[in-house]
């Protein structure tokens, strides 16, 4: 069995790995190059393999630096099965629609305005080539054994989000595992990742190699940061990414006003896509830590504003409010409306939830920038900044520690590590190797392991 490294290897984006037997060729993970122009220009260069000779994709989860070249396959010709768990294949009818509107958006932006080399600029694909690929997924649930030529796999839960699974494969005599990416012990919103079984390799995250999280209570912060918005007459704006953090504040607050922490405040979300990942959280109780009524709570006192005529109304709110808004990086969508009519204010907060990748909005913002540019316009930031802690979706080294005690790895299991940045991959390399028995290494990309 070889595994040949196409993505995820020394960055955080573009997971995607061969798995070939003797007869059957899988992808685990199929992701976009997001972020750096360097890392995004591999998304046009051809992947060394016969897309005819793929015979499946095996998809941990929905994030589309592990989804979102899948619709590239599918205009390649690709027509084999992506086998996922079923809340995967419904986030994934959200997610990548969105993102092939979006490049088909900013392709026409481009020509427009002849940012580009090309006279007519080409989304790498558009919302029709992303609705048209899910025909192709078959979603199956956690445990159930699929074969796929002489291999077969099964999917471990592994919290992070919705879907999201470990994969564990076993052909020509050897046990491998893809953790995907790893969710927190001890998550606010999501249940703790499965152990994993004996393996003879696994491939490990490491977003978090070098970072821990902090000890300080979210819901305590949060409400802080909402009274005293809340006692100078404020409102608060909060960029939120749709799958996940937007859940887990709708959760958050709708709990401090349950329990008296924090007036009872209109709290606004819009964001289409959101509200529709929202309803699917509630469809999937099973997999996360809220009931029935919290997730009816979570939802049902929230206001969704589903239209831009829905959203523009939202300038018309003069008490205090909050609003949830993507995107989470202020990249883009509607929260960027809200900026412009509210940053300039100074008793406006804004709350980031998320990571915020160097050169976007959010991190100049949260860097302390005095004016950020939104549609051509230099817009004044007296807005109080401030960074929600603590809402991570992905286990810190110490924590992927533990769960690597908890499952049955043998010492001496080889470990390579992937998807994290190279400072993250040669800290968490050095913690393993001096906390732990395993053989560690780092992958690198284009690499081939034969087991």
């Amino acid at each position: 069995m070889n595994i040949t490294f196409l993505g995820g290897t020394e960055t955080v984006t573009g997971s995607k790995f061969l798995v070939e037997t003797g007869q059957t060729r899988v992808m685990v993970d199929c992701g976009l190059f997001q972020g750096y122009k360097w890392l995004r220009k591999r998304n046009r260069q051809p992947l060394p393999l016969d897309i005819a000779s793929l015979d499946a994709v095996l998809l941990t989860h929905a994030h589309l630096d592990h989804s979102g070249y899948i619709p590239v396959l599918y205009k390649q010709g690709f027509r084999g099965a992506v086998y996922t768990h079923h809340a995967t294949r419904e986030l994934c009818g959200i997610l990548l629609a969105d993102s092939g509107h979006l490049q088909e958006e900013e392709a026409r932006y481009l020509g427009r305005h002849k940012l580009s080399k090309h006279e007519k600029p080409e989304p790498l694909y558009d919302q029709a080539d992303a609705e048209a690929c899910m025909e192709l997924f078959r979603p199956v649930a956690f445990e159930e054994e699929v074969r796929v030529g002489d291999l077969r796999f099964h999917l471990r839960p592994v919290g992070h989000i919705l879907g999201a699974a470990s994969i564990v494969i076993e052909a020509e005599g050897k046990r491998i595992g893809f953790s995907g990416d790893v969710g927190r012990l001890n998550d606010i919103f999501m249940k703790p990742p499965k152990p994993l079984p004996a393996l003879d390799m696994l491939m490990l995250e490491s977003t978090y190699g070098n970072r821990r999280h902090g000890n300080e209570d979210p819901f305590s912060q949060l409400a802080n940061i909402v009274n005293a918005t809340v006692d100078k007459g404020g409102n608060i704006l909060i960029p939120s990414f749709a799958v996940g953090r937007a859940q887990v504040l709708q959760h958050m607050l709708t709990t401090l006003m349950q329990g008296g922490r924090i007036p009872t405040l209109p709290i606004y979300l819009d964001s289409p896509m959101a509200i529709n990942v929202s309803e699917i959280y509630c469809r999937y109780e099973d997999q996360h830590s809220l009931n029935i009524t919290q997730c009816h709570d979570m939802c049902g006192a929230v206001h969704y504003s589903r239209s831009v005529e829905d959203s523009k109304a939202l300038a018309d709110q003069i008490y205090p409010h909050i609003i949830i808004a993507g995107s989470g990086m202020a990249t883009g969508g509607r929260i960027l409306h809200h900026f412009k009519r509210l940053l300039g204010q100074y008793r406006t907060t804004v709350i980031f939830a998320g990571y915020q990748a160097g050169g976007t909005r959010g991190a100049k913002m949260v860097e302390g920038a005095e004016t950020v540019k939104i549609h051509g316009e230099w817009i004044p930031v007296k807005a109080r900044i401030e960074v929600l802690d603590g809402l991570s979706g992905h286990a810190d080294f110490a924590e992927m520690e533990q769960w690597l005690a908890q499952s049955d790895l043998a010492p001496g299991t080889p470990i390579n590590l992937i998807h994290g940045d190279p400072e993250a991959l040669e800290a968490m390399r050095d913690h393993l190797r001096h906390h732990t028995r395993f053989e560690v290494d780092v992958a690198s990309y284009q690499s081939i392991l034969r087991i």
